[in-house]
């Protein structure tokens, strides 16, 4: 098998995928591309039993299926659900709920919403590439207002007044350069102070790069923590103007106005402990909205590969990371 068809729509990947041989000879093509290899021993050459589509390994003499080792590991739910599941998820827009994806499957919400968490932790970013050039960095916060919520729910979790109980998330977005459109990385962090923001910056901006924020008090602080020596950094005060030649966070703004929408719009609540996989979901889509569905679609599909989330990882908030 030198190439594979790849679907360029949900309807006509829908159709496509309702063949389980269709469906098997996809995955095993993007996750095998040079041919089958043992997932236990990593011997090549296999035998493949046709009757139950599962490979034997000739040498340590296990069996293994083309789902082993992957976000789709031990799922009664065949490759004819989870890959529409993937369309669904990596080309909307706005995102999806699981009640959505529940009607559209033919599974339960608590099916939907897990086969979700899964997809959603193969689009975390594993590039251990940093951001370079001119990069704008800005925080915000997720969260309801207290001016919209009920009077027994402020008094139950003592909510006061300002943002304090509302998620910080810091934001880096390196901007346009050349045919490189721009690209984002976001963190969940504790608070917006600068132990915290300065440990995101050094950790995904390079050295040497052109810093761009907003006269955040937090940034201040950049050239007493020498930051100063690493970065040209500039400010722009938004209490005076938005934009001062090049010093702007506007990339970042439009992004921010894309994850609200997504949240408020599609998922309306969100636990504090899984916003960092909203993150990544909305991150994945925003740092490839330049390709084609059926390329993202794809690409994500090769993520699928060693990652694994059981249902008891992923409710147990223990488990979850603070920032990402």
């Amino acid at each position: 098998m030198t190439k594979i068809k790849t679907p360029e729509s949900l309807s006509e990947a829908i159709v496509y995928f309702a063949d389980k041989d269709t469906a098997l000879q996809f995955l095993q093509f993007l996750r095998w591309p040079s041919g089958v290899v043992c997932a236990h021993c990593d011997a090549p050459h296999p035998m493949f039993l046709k009757t139950r589509r599962i490979w034997k390994c000739r040498v340590c003499r296990k069996q293994f299926s083309v789902m082993m080792g992957t976000i789709f590991e031990d799922s009664p739910l065949g490759l004819d659900k989870w890959l529409p599941a993937i369309w669904l998820l990596a080309n909307a827009k706005n995102g999806i709920s699981s009640y959505e994806v529940a009607r559209a499957l033919g599974v339960t919400q608590k099916t939907g919403w897990f086969m979700l968490s899964r997809i959603r932790l193969a689009m975390q970013a594993k590039s251990f590439e940093k951001l370079s050039g001119e990069v704008e960095a800005d925080e915000s916060y997720i969260g309801g207002k207290r001016a919209n919520m009920h009077k027994s729910k402020i008094k139950r979790s003592n909510v006061r007044s300002g943002n304090q109980h509302m998620q910080a998330v810091m934001g880096m977005l390196e901007r346009k350069r050349g045919d490189k459109h721009s690209t984002v990385r976001l963190a969940h962090i504790p608070n917006t102070r600068m132990p915290e923001m300065g440990v995101q910056i050094r950790k995904h901006v390079e050295k040497g790069s052109a810093l761009f924020t907003d006269a955040h008090p937090t940034y201040r602080e950049l050239k007493r923590q020498k930051f100063g020596d690493e970065y040209e950094h500039a400010a722009i005060d938004h209490a005076i103007r938005y934009v001062d030649g090049k010093v702007h966070t506007n990339g970042l703004e439009n992004f921010w106005s894309l994850l609200k929408r997504s949240i408020k719009g599609t998922y309306v609540s969100v636990d504090p402990f899984h916003l960092f996989r909203y993150l990544d979901e909305q991150s994945f889509r925003f740092n490839t909205r330049k390709e084609k569905d059926g390329f993202r679609f794809a690409s994500l599909v090769m993520a699928v590969a060693g990652n694994r989330l059981t249902y008891k990882e992923l409710i147990s908030a223990d488990m979850a990371p603070a920032t990402t």
